[in-house]
């Protein structure tokens, strides 16, 4: 589990630093430690025969597995204000164009993405991602820890909003809504745009 790309406080006053120890140290944690319980009781099934024990391991490791992946992915979509988090693509840059071109605008983009990801029922996941074989931006949202390659092998995520209630209820409450308008304040943009240069040249 690797450190966050910066302090606790940091995303703060969009994010509290409460918040995020709480969320990082012990939600993310929690997955992390799961995961690697799962793993050495997978390997000692395999290493003893034990197919049916091994079977039934994976249905946690890939939850744990994803609650994992997801999360470092959205950590590093984020960034402090004062580092460059919220600022916009660029009229005209390559992601700043692909974003209009599938989505009619930025702010459709994000009109859509919030929409959208506030009517996940239950826990889930906002996604911006590349779709490798059409060669363009799609919107996705995925349920619990399930990761985007579930939906479509061809799909590279680009960007992610975590929407698990413990990702905004201390800062929040229950207004899932506006904490996803206030997000886009903190998305790391130029990450996002690197991640798009990196799918769409591959």
């Amino acid at each position: 589990m690797k450190n966050l790309p910066y302090e606790y406080g940091a995303l703060e006053p969009i994010v509290s630093g409460h918040l995020m120890e709480f969320h990082y140290g012990k939600h993310h944690r929690t997955y992390v430690n799961n995961l690697n319980k799962l793993t050495e009781q997978a390997a000692e099934a395999l290493a003893t025969g034990d197919t049916k024990t091994y079977l039934s391991l994976q249905r946690n490791i890939k939850f744990n597995g994803g609650g994992h992946l997801n999360h470092e992915f959205f950590w590093d979509s984020l960034a402090p204000m004062k580092n460059g988090g919220g600022v916009a693509p660029e009229e005209g840059s390559a992601l700043g164009d692909a974003l209009n071109a599938s989505f009619g605008s930025f702010e459709n983009f994000k009109d859509h993405f919030n929409t959208h990801t506030a009517a996940v029922q239950g826990s889930g996941w906002g996604w911006l991602c590349y779709n490798d074989r059409l060669k363009h931006l799609e919107f996705h949202t995925t349920a619990n820890q399930d990761i985007v390659s579930d939906i479509d092998a061809n799909l590279t995520p680009l960007l992610t909003i975590d929407i698990w209630e413990h990702a905004y209820y201390l800062d929040y409450k229950n207004m899932r809504p506006n904490f996803l308008k206030e997000m886009w304040k903190i998305v790391n943009w130029q990450k996002v745009a690197e991640r798009y240069e990196l799918a769409h040249s591959a």
